[in-house]
């Protein structure tokens, strides 16, 4: 989770805004929810991080950026 939060920072302090896109594999995904255990479910997380969250097997570390797309309209399972 400090991870994420560092990333996010940075990511401010760069562009003068928050991003609200993190980007990660399933294992990072998997440590994030053990971190955050007591919150129950994915909707609570990201409204906890202000962060949608996109899952990609092909990234090593967690990354976060800005978009306009609306990624609750645009997941695929």
């Amino acid at each position: 989770m400090s991870f994420i939060y560092h990333l996010a920072n940075k990511f401010e302090l760069e562009q003068g805004f928050r991003p609200n896109v993190l980007t990660m594999n399933h294992q990072h995904f998997g440590r994030l929810k053990a971190d955050l255990a007591a919150i129950p479910d994915l909707d609570m997380i990201t409204r906890l991080l202000g962060m949608e969250i996109v899952l990609d097997d092909e990234l090593v570390h967690p990354h976060v950026y800005w978009t306009a797309t609306d990624w609750r309209r645009a997941v695929a399972v």
